[in-house]
């Protein structure tokens, strides 16, 4: 798969920039062409990479790339996820960027991915919601539902995670947020518990 740098950019379309809109334009109509699952992935893959370089922000606005980023959240293909994800944390520090994503329900979208079985997807995940915190965005990516899923990384043995996890909590996060995230985990666990005490071959009989 080909990875996009910055030198092949301009060797592909020049310093200058000419021709670059065109290149990336061939991109996106590819990607929105193509039938076939291992040329999306590797056409979004490369979008997502030119999502690094600021040089590229006006034309990927005028070819709607972070909308495409967005409407690939929502895809089946768990790679198509990874790579849109990629692509909004490659740019979202954009203040134009940041903007069009907030307008567009992206941190909703955002938030679902929390829950992906891919990795890589859940630390961009985590990543591109404190890239997008600002003080009007900041009560909805630090909903208690968010909250109590950072506590749960934040326990879990995956490094990488926790400690992304605990960089959220700490620096994003009220202490109150917190602990209305804890109370609300320690009576779950409570309840599961007292279930358990009162139907102990509930786990076996739904075996």
């Amino acid at each position: 798969m080909m990875f996009s740098t910055k030198d092949y950019l301009e060797k592909k379309t020049g310093p200058d920039g000419v021709g670059r809109f065109s290149f990336l334009q061939s991109l996106v109509s590819e990607y929105q062409d193509t039938q076939d699952e291992d040329s999306k992935q590797q056409v979004l893959a490369n979008l997502a990479n030119f999502a690094y370089d600021p040089i590229n922000y006006d034309f990927m606005r005028q070819l709607n790339v972070i909308d495409l980023f967005l409407d690939a959240l929502e895809e089946q293909d768990e790679k198509l996820v990874e790579f849109g994800l990629g692509g909004l944390c490659n740019c979202c520090l954009d203040e134009q960027n940041k903007d069009h994503i907030l307008k567009n329900d992206g941190v909703a979208m955002i938030i679902k991915c929390l829950s992906s079985s891919n990795e890589d997807t859940v630390l961009s995940a985590i990543t591109t919601l404190i890239y997008l915190v600002t003080p009007e965005s900041q009560s909805e990516i630090t909903a208690l539902p968010v909250v109590e899923c950072m506590l749960r990384f934040a326990a879990c043995p995956n490094s990488r995670l926790r400690n992304l996890a605990q960089i959220f909590l700490g620096d994003y996060c009220t202490e109150a947020q917190v602990q209305e995230a804890q109370d609300i985990q320690r009576q779950m666990m409570a309840h599961w518990n007292s279930d358990q005490i009162r139907n102990p071959d509930t786990s076996a009989e739904h075996g």
